[in-house]
């Protein structure tokens, strides 16, 4: 039998007293029965240029990929320097003369004295010297070279301050040659923050999503284009270390409940249906190192390499039935590293900043996404271009695993402005990122399983 077939109760039946009342009760009962339906939003993948087409591995070198880069930045320098120093000239290294200002752009190197070295696992045997402490190799000793296809200088001057640089950065520099043939610098020029689509753009917004796969990971470079004026979210979910110690799946399921609207009240359940992408955004599984050395595997570990990945299959099949998910690898991932992980991770590594938001405006600056590769993070070894070059500011920069959720808003002198985040992890924090695409207000969603009794 249908709904259809059942007649409805005529209204004379009831005391008319007693009608209002009812009929309000109806009303309300339609009104929570009503179900919700999820917003939707355009998305264009735009990593294209990340992709690896016709080239294959010939065992070629890196020089190809730091001439691309030095290339690209040079011509970006040269035409901003006439508005910087317009009565200077700009010389290459080998034609810098004793005691006459120039400017000259070529592409940093780092010198460090606690650099890891593959020398190192010999040195650790035969020598006494400590080790060093391997969360920062900073020293007061380090001291930067500047590069061209020419040749190179040591730079000197209290200008600079190498705890502040990197290996891979290009920049102009205004100095001279001094009697013992340094460059002694007196004024920097970096490219700084690029170009940037305003918002809104005609009746759309558009968000592009400049995502660093865990620590950067590079990963995804997309657009979400959204209807100006609406409310639509994003939600960014790092760390989740599926088959960790740490790791509690009841969290993780109230944050797939809440998402998909199956937690919370009506209002709550609303919001949600507002959600119109989800990014999870590096180390989704932890599997022991020790099975991923290479040898075989005895049958008595299989169970415990795959049953991660499979845990995850299980909740990500949850998510893509209410929407679009981008997944990206992290370092403890089953993925190779043809794209740069922990891009800012290294930069913490071999430089000093007040903080993970600071780094992140510096590689804006840079106009680099990782400019440590391929000096001290691997990467593909391009020999057309150098891909990871920022040529287009972004409206959403962030970085995954973190240990804390951080943001704040960059504005550029162009007026370009940039929602900066460090995603937690979630596997220690509990604490999802939620970004609102119409304005960039963003927060965490926060899922405590504990009980303080």
């Amino acid at each position: 039998m249908e709904l259809r077939d059942i007649a409805p109760f005529p209204t004379s039946c009831f005391p008319s007293s007693l009608f209002p009342t009812m009929r309000a009760d109806v009303e309300m009962n339609e009104e929570s029965s009503k179900l919700f339906e999820r917003e939707q939003a355009i998305y264009n993948n735009l990593d294209e240029r990340f992709e690896i087409h016709k080239e294959k591995y010939k065992g070629q070198q890196y020089s190809h990929i730091y001439f691309s880069r030095l290339h690209h930045m040079r011509n970006l320098l040269y035409s901003l320097v006439p508005n910087w120093k317009p009565n200077l000239p700009v010389k290459t290294i080998l034609g810098l003369e004793e005691g006459k200002e120039c400017i000259i752009v070529g592409t940093i190197y780092k010198h460090m004295k606690l650099k890891p070295s593959i020398l190192d696992e010999y040195s650790k045997e035969r020598s006494k010297v400590p080790l060093v402490k391997p969360h920062n190799f900073v020293h007061p000793d380090d001291h930067l070279i500047l590069e061209d296809e020419s040749g190179r200088v040591t730079l000197t001057g209290s200008l600079l301050d190498p705890s502040a640089f990197v290996t891979g950065i290009v920049v102009a520099l205004h100095g001279k040659e001094t009697s013992e043939g340094d460059f002694f610098v007196e004024d920097m020029l970096e490219a700084g923050i690029p170009p940037q689509t305003e918002l809104p753009l005609s009746s759309i917004q558009c968000i592009k999503n400049v995502t660093y796969v865990s620590p950067l990971q590079l990963g995804i470079l997309g657009c979400l284009i959204i209807l100006a004026g609406e409310d639509k979210y994003v939600v960014f979910v790092s760390g989740l270390s599926i088959g960790s110690s740490i790791f509690n799946p009841l969290q993780f399921q109230l944050l797939v409940d809440h998402i998909t609207g199956h937690l919370g009240d009506r209002n709550e359940q609303s919001i949600a249906s507002q959600i119109v992408h989800v990014v999870v955004a590096g180390n989704s599984v932890q599997i022991p190192q020790v099975l991923l050395s290479g040898h075989t595997i005895a049958p008595r570990d299989q169970s415990t390499l795959t049953e991660p990945i499979k845990e995850l299959d299980i909740l990500l099949n949850q998510l893509v039935a209410a929407m679009p998910v981008d997944i990206m690898p992290g370092p403890n991932d089953p993925a190779n590293f043809s794209l740069p992980q922990q891009n800012i991770d290294d930069l913490f590594k071999y430089s000093e900043a007040k903080n993970r938001l600071e780094f992140l405006e510096k590689t804006l600056k840079w106009r680099h996404l990782v400019p440590t590769a391929p000096n001290t993070v691997g990467c593909y070894p391009f020999t057309d271009r150098d891909p990871f070059l920022i040529e287009s500011c972004p409206h959403v920069y962030f970085i995954g695993n973190q240990d804390k959720y951080e943001t704040t808003l960059v504005q550029g002198p162009e007026k370009q402005l940039v929602r900066l985040i460090c995603i937690p992890k979630f596997c220690e924090t509990g604490n999802a990122v939620v970004l609102n695409l119409r304005n960039l207000e963003c927060h965490t969603l926060s899922f405590p399983t504990s009980l303080d009794l």
